[in-house]
């Protein structure tokens, strides 16, 4: 019975793995609205990377983490967001990554997401976070939080008001996820949103914010949607979603060549 367990023991170490979590936070275009999974790429597919997502309102992953692939909710084969080719282009570049993605078409950070400690999605993205982190310790793993990709803005751009306060909720945001939940001041923070939404293009304060987070700061990079083809006005078709994840991979990966 000792022999066994020893056995037993060592099959579990040998499985560990550290990982690279990634977060993947925001509205539609972080989801991947438009991006119907009949056209999931084969050749961007990569075994054994973990995924954990939720969708409030929607759908997720039950608490559990799956293989990285399309996930229900959108179409019949299901939908799927820029974490497949990032995550795709992290494994080729020699991370071992995990992608936790929490999203909500539509969502405001100003009325939505709303201040850490105000009962809002931000609040409730920790608190899954923090299951999904535990659920991979638990497994004998050990998670290194590299990253927060925030793909929002829409949605504040549609109210003069949210607009005017997004470059100061965005700010309180991104400070409060480094300082309190991933413990490192200079984590590397993405930023985007779609440029050519008739709302963002009426108010681009909204752009004009992400750029002054990201001239503030080295560690923190803003980037674009232009040039990517969509379904309807702001939702990217799904080879465009596949180009948008590859340029966060370039942008990621160039933020950890500046550390």
């Amino acid at each position: 019975m000792i022999r066994l367990i020893m056995i037993m023991a060592i099959v579990v170490v040998a499985r560990a793995r550290t990982y690279d979590l990634v977060v993947l936070a925001g509205q539609s275009n972080a989801q991947g609205w438009a991006s119907n999974a009949k056209h999931y790429p084969p050749s961007e597919a990569q075994t054994g990377i973990p995924l954990y997502y939720e969708f409030p309102m929607m759908g997720s992953s039950e608490g559990n983490w799956i293989q990285l692939g399309p996930q229900p909710g959108r179409f019949p084969k299901g939908h799927f967001g820029p974490e497949v080719s990032f995550a795709s282009e992290l494994a080729s570049r020699g991370q071992t990554p995990a992608i936790f993605k929490f999203t909500l078409a539509g969502s405001s950070l100003d009325t939505a997401w709303k201040a850490p400690g105000g009962g809002g999605l931000y609040d409730q993205m920790r608190r899954s976070l923090d299951q999904a982190v535990r659920a991979l310790e638990a497994d004998g793993h050990q998670v290194r939080l590299r990253a927060l990709i925030w793909i929002q803005g829409e949605a504040d751009a549609i109210d003069p008001g949210s607009a005017a306060r997004y470059e100061e909720n965005l700010t309180t945001l991104v400070k409060h996820f480094r300082s309190r939940v991933a413990k490192n001041t200079r984590l590397p923070v993405l930023l985007g949103v779609d440029e050519q939404n008739p709302y963002v293009v009426r108010r681009p304060i909204i752009v004009a914010a992400q750029k002054n987070l990201a001239n503030r700061d080295a560690q923190i990079v803003r980037t674009s949607m232009l040039g990517l083809k969509k379904a309807d006005r702001t939702h990217l078709k799904p080879k465009a979603v596949i180009q948008h994840g590859k340029r966060l991979a370039d942008a990621y990966f160039d933020l950890l060549s500046r550390r």
